[in-house]
């Protein structure tokens, strides 16, 4: 591993609390700790706690920050009212993906808040640099960490900790929380696993009193590494930058387009998305569960019954909470209903796939 890679605030406790550490964006960070199929559980039926602190944040801010954004974005940042977030896109020039993002709107029409990926943090800020209509921008992602509190149990160790009552709080809206321990924090109805929780952004000099304190004091939380991050991810069929998506990538095929809002107004490579449409997709990202022996990874190639390649793997893993090998691949349009029989090549053998339903896994209600 590289001497120099970033550190979380909460490294150190990562270490003592027995997490397996590795390089990941360029961040020390923890894979794992009791094993990736009893975090992955952790998350579905109790309450699990996750370090995203190497996500990267930049503020937007001034009396031209929406037209930029609006500039810069796929979806329809003036829908924003102060305390709501937004799942939208970078996109470039070419029709392409420069990253996906969530927008928090602090004060409409002047102050936000982006949480990028960690990968492209500095890319982003470049981006964003290069396409300003005059607002002011920072990158404060050495000013934020952040603890996703994820699972059932999730908004029950938020009010315990906090005092904050998340229940009434809609998905993607977000709240403040002024504390006299942890400073100014926002407690955000927003996560990566398909479960209930947030993501709380809390000062980073703060963030690892926070961590070990509700780990400490909320017997039923544990915490939760990067591998079950993957696999909770990729049981909702969640994009990850550089896999399912990239700067090659029109929305369109990525499943995406429901973030692309051609009705707001002219913004960035918005002809390049809509023609590429308007031509007809030749791919799409599809689910596909591994009938066969083995396990999909990313880069297998996929094939139809007849042999012929039509498709890559860009996700895959085994779902614990399925108790089965599921992958997510771009396959040729035309081998992309529900049902189609396909292959997936694993170490020179063909194993035997078929395209479902997505998400892979359903949260039952009580």
């Amino acid at each position: 591993m590289s001497e120099n890679m970033m550190k979380t605030p909460m490294d150190k406790s990562h270490v003592n609390r027995g997490g397996k550490m590795v390089e990941f964006a360029g961040w020390h960070m923890p894979v794992q700790f009791e094993g990736i199929r009893q975090e992955n559980d952790q998350v579905r039926n109790k309450v699990g706690l996750f370090d995203v602190s190497h996500m990267g944040e930049i503020r937007v801010k001034g009396p031209h920050a929406l037209e930029t954004l609006q500039w810069v974005t796929t979806n329809d940042v003036s829908k924003l009212k102060k305390g709501q977030a937004q799942y939208t896109l970078f996109s470039n020039g070419q029709g392409g993906i420069v990253d996906d993002l969530i927008v928090y709107c602090l004060e409409p029409n002047e102050d936000y808040l982006l949480c990028v990926n960690a990968s492209n943090t500095e890319k982003d800020y470049q981006f964003l640099v290069q396409n300003n209509k005059n607002a002011t921008l920072i990158n404060e992602s050495l000013k934020w960490a952040q603890i996703a509190i994820q699972g059932p149990q999730a908004l029950k160790v938020v009010k315990n900790v906090t005092g904050v009552d998340m229940d009434s709080v809609a998905s993607f809206e977000f709240v403040d929380w002024e504390s006299p321990e942890y400073g100014t924090c926002y407690i955000a109805k927003t996560g990566y696993t398909g479960e209930s929780g947030v993501e709380v952004f809390v000062p980073w000099e703060k963030a690892d009193k926070l961590w070990n304190f509700i780990l400490d004091n909320e017997s039923e939380t544990k915490p939760i590494g990067l591998g079950a991050r993957d696999t909770l991810r990729t049981e909702m069929k969640y994009p990850l930058y550089g896999q399912e998506i990239s700067d090659v990538t029109n929305p369109y095929e990525a499943g995406l387009g429901w973030v692309v809002k051609p009705d707001k107004g002219d913004f960035l490579g918005k002809q390049e998305i809509l023609s590429a449409k308007e031509k007809g997709l030749k791919r799409k990202l599809v689910g596909i569960e591994i009938t066969g022996a083995g396990i999909a990874r990313p880069g297998y190639k996929v094939f139809s019954v007849d042999s012929d390649e039509i498709g890559i793997v860009t996700s895959g893993t085994f779902s614990p909470i399925l108790e089965k090998a599921i992958a997510v691949a771009y396959v040729d349009k035309d081998a992309s209903a529900i049902g189609t029989k396909l292959l997936v090549e694993m170490r020179k053998k063909m194993i035997e796939a078929e395209v479902v339903k997505t998400p892979f896994y359903k949260k039952v209600e009580e």
